[in-house]
């Protein structure tokens, strides 16, 4: 934790630091050496982040001098018509600390711990203004949406480093991936999304997952670009003051039918489900959607505007977002079924067909939606698994139990089987550590999606003209599945809660 607070002050007040070298016209392995051995670690950790203010170096803040930091000297050097030697001399040394510190004074530079995620992240308070809490940390951003970074911490079965790095290490249709750097208690991660470069950090601590974004216009590339790789050098995700985890191992909200047999176990078993729903996502165009309630996924099911997605998502919205569609001007709730249907006036994708009759027992299935937004952005994730149970928990007719992995923001995403048709709507999954708390026993891949009978029931009852079809032996392949469908799977965003 202190690592970050002795490099900003090392950075900061270097220049005063000793630097008795007589080298000359010395080589790179000489200076190397002398360097590492002849001054304090910390005035050469400073070095290396005044070199990143002026966008000279992009490496580990290390303390060690080796050739990617000498090459960081040179090219300094060379741009203020010096000598291209290595040497650190006192002219070096004076417009270094100039040029970096007017880069960091005009960004507003601080450290700030976020005692929602427990991250002391390092931040541009002149270029960015506090968003508030999502579901699953804290985001800062610009006024024009230009710059954007995200604290996350996620816990329980959720919070498992080697799944949150699979996830993020895999490019996808919108997002690229530059550079993977991986450790045994974290990861970094650069690219381009929809555009737009990013890093994200993560580490894992004390059994959760705690990390940070960045992601910014490349029109302000030029100094975001040297922010982020001190933001990056600085991440420390172990500060004292932690509130309470903001997502626990659970999904959304199952609405489950009333026990009538009076058992304990079923009764405890319903309360096990998370009953709060964990997406998040906004639009900055939107009035109001600085206070997002919720997120998640959502499907095109008519060829007239409908999107069917679950009430937990938009149930109690103030206004809803359908991705980059528009707002929502018609919501339709079942909370009992946990289904809604909301409509925009703008051109969709085609309408996917829901299933005449259930899925077969064991059936390979896809689950598709926009996960943990706040770190996959806009990319739509797909995971694969099969019909586990026709039945949901306690013999609910309703559900159906399904082994495809889910995470927060699947919510109200499509389940599809491998001709494309519709078999569910994803809607919940079991608190892992809650079962274990309860049983002793941790469960593995036990989520739920609404049944197509459900379903259809809903749209038939709200007048929805939907499109159904029969089962089918034409089954293709993960990739032509997900791609005959994906253009009709959005991401649905809760702006602002309903008082009450």
């Amino acid at each position: 934790m202190l690592r970050s607070v002795r490099a900003v002050a090392a950075a900061f007040l270097f220049a005063s630091a000793p630097l008795a070298l007589t080298l000359g016209h010395a080589h790179a392995s000489d200076l190397s050496e002398a360097y590492n051995h002849q001054t304090d670690r910390d005035f050469r950790v400073g070095l290396q982040m005044r070199l990143a203010w002026t966008g000279d170096y992009a490496g580990d803040f290390s303390g060690d001098v080796d050739a990617r930091s000498l090459r960081a000297v040179r090219d300094f050097q060379a741009r203020h018509g010096m000598e291209a030697n290595g040497i650190i001399s006192e002219p070096f040394l004076k417009q270094l600390v100039s040029e970096s510190d007017t880069t960091r004074e005009a960004l507003g530079f601080a450290l700030v711990d976020d005692g929602v995620t427990g991250l002391r992240v390092a931040l541009p308070m002149s270029a960015v203004a506090d968003g508030g809490r999502t579901p699953i940390g804290r985001v800062w951003r610009s006024a024009d949406g230009a710059i954007e970074i995200e604290t996350v911490r996620m816990t329980g079965a959720d919070g498992n480093l080697d799944t949150v790095h699979a996830m993020l290490a895999s490019p996808s249709a919108t997002r690229s991936v530059t550079s993977e750097i991986r450790s045994d208690d974290g990861f970094t991660i650069t690219g381009v999304e929809s555009g737009r470069p990013y890093v994200m950090r993560f580490k894992g601590v004390e059994g959760d997952v705690r990390g940070f974004g960045v992601s910014y216009d490349p029109m302000v590339a030029d100094h975001i670009a040297t922010y982020a790789v001190v933001a990056t050098n600085l991440f420390d995700p172990d500060i004292p003051a932690v509130e309470e985890p903001v997502v626990t191992a659970g999904l959304g909200r199952a609405q489950t039918a009333p026990v009538s047999t009076g058992e304990e176990p079923a009764r405890r078993f319903h309360a096990l489900l998370d009953a709060r729903a964990t997406p998040e996502g906004e639009s900055k165009a939107t009035p109001g959607a600085g206070d997002v309630g919720s997120s998640g996924s959502g499907f095109v099911v008519s060829s007239d505007g409908w999107v069917l997605t679950n009430a937990h998502v938009a149930g109690s919205c103030k206004a809803v977002m359908v991705g980059d569609k528009g707002l929502a001007d018609k919501v339709i709730v079942d909370e009992a079924n946990d289904i809604a249907a909301v409509h925009v006036g703008a051109k969709l994708g085609a309408p996917l067909p829901i299933a005449d009759g259930m899925p077969r027992l064991g059936e390979d299935i896809l689950a598709l939606g926009f996960p943990l937004r706040s770190i996959l952005a806009d990319s739509l994730n797909v995971t694969r698994g099969n019909v586990s149970s026709l039945r949901g928990l306690s013999n609910d007719a309703r559900y159906l139990q399904i082994s495809a992995p889910v995470q927060p923001g699947n919510s109200g995403g499509p389940l599809v089987d491998l001709t494309g048709r519709v078999v569910g709507v994803v809607t919940a999954k079991l608190d892992a550590i809650a079962i274990a708390d309860a049983t002793g026993d941790i469960p593995q891949s036990i989520n739920f999606a609404i049944r197509p009978d459900t379903t259809s029931a809903f749209l038939k009852a709200n007048g929805i003209a939907y499109t159904s079809a029969k089962s089918s032996k034409d089954f293709g392949s993960v990739a032509d599945t997900t791609a005959k469908v994906q253009d009709s799977v959005l991401p649905v965003l809760c702006l602002g809660e309903k008082e009450g």
